[in-house]
């Protein structure tokens, strides 16, 4: 490998919205990470169904495509 082209790959703080925390390695170049979605709230690892809502637009559609049904 070439010498002083590669990013830097360290010890990185990842902080998800559900209070979880853990220690990944990254070539991020902060000490934390923000994420919104971890393996601990993920639908697909937790088997339950779980919508995050942005400005009501769940239920905009819902009451739009009811009115179809």
């Amino acid at each position: 490998m070439k010498e002083g082209i590669h990013p830097n790959y360290a010890d990185v703080q990842v902080n998800c919205s559900c209070g979880n925390s853990f220690t990944t390695r990254s070539t991020i170049g902060k000490p934390a990470m923000n994420v919104e979605v971890c393996s601990e709230c993920h639908p697909f690892y937790t088997g339950k169904q779980k919508i995050v809502d942005t400005a009501g637009r769940v239920e905009r559609f819902r009451q739009k495509y009811a009115k179809s049904a």
